[in-house]
């Protein structure tokens, strides 16, 4: 596995980010196609927690697997990690938080998953026209982006709790932390379900809840070349898969 990935620009097409997907493909292509989201010229970047919470959480390999999609990996991605290889795991908590479906699989379905899990970076850099966008799954734990990529590329010592900070932490949401990544034009993060996106100095939480079962989330692009969002929608959201 790489921990970082780099993205040059796209010179075709747009690319968008979204926020966490927990299983709820069918919604998020909906989003797209109102987007006019076209898969031969443009990429979608996500924060990762592509699976558990949803029906659709086994469809992930499909996503990772077309050329066009991209994501890094969340928390619940790195549970079902743990689970295969037999680390400490709070399985009360994981089941409550949408692991059951996995938990359920057999052991070589649970494995093939946790293979592409493994392969998901814990962060991605996209250039961008007006700058370079940064995408992790909750927030940088480092002051720059410079040295968290150098970092997690193995060119300097890994600090101890970095993966953990990258994938869990609502620090910065908790502060109203402003000070943002001053080497980044935009950092772009999930993890947090909030009612409406909330930017940070330019940490940008887009975690809208568009997995929600009671329908009251939506989900959130962005545009990575001029950071503009999708606006929630007006009428009541589908709330079927």
């Amino acid at each position: 596995m790489s921990k970082f990935e780099h993205f040059d620009a796209n010179p075709d097409g747009r690319d968008f980010a979204v926020g966490d997907i927990h299983g709820h493909f069918s919604r998020l292509q909906r989003v797209l196609d109102e987007a006019g989201f076209d898969p031969v010229v443009d990429r979608l970047f996500s924060v990762g927690d592509l699976v558990d919470r949803g029906p659709e959480s086994e469809l992930a390999l499909d996503w990772l697997a077309r050329p066009w999609f991209f994501a890094i990996q969340g928390n619940h991605e790195f549970l079902a990690i743990q689970h295969v290889q037999h680390r400490p795991l709070d399985y009360r908590m994981y089941k409550a938080s949408g692991g059951a479906w996995f938990l359920e699989l057999k052991p070589d379905a649970q494995a093939l998953f946790a293979a592409q899990f493994a392969r998901m970076p814990l962060a991605l850099e996209v250039e961008t026209a007006c700058g370079l966008i940064g995408l992790v799954h909750a927030d940088c734990p480092l002051p720059t982006w410079d040295l968290l990529r150098t970092t997690l590329l193995g060119h300097m010592p890994e600090q101890s709790g970095l993966e953990e900070f990258c994938q869990w932490s609502r620090k910065r949401l908790q502060l109203q932390d402003m000070s943002g990544i001053p080497d980044l034009r935009a950092l772009i993060v999930g993890h947090t379900p909030l009612p409406e996106p909330q930017t940070l100095g330019n940490v940008l939480h887009i975690d809208t809840g568009g997995w929600r079962s009671n329908g009251s989330g939506y989900f959130t692009l962005v545009d990575l070349a001029t950071l503009e969002m999708n606006s929630p929608p007006t009428s009541a959201p589908d709330t079927g898969v």
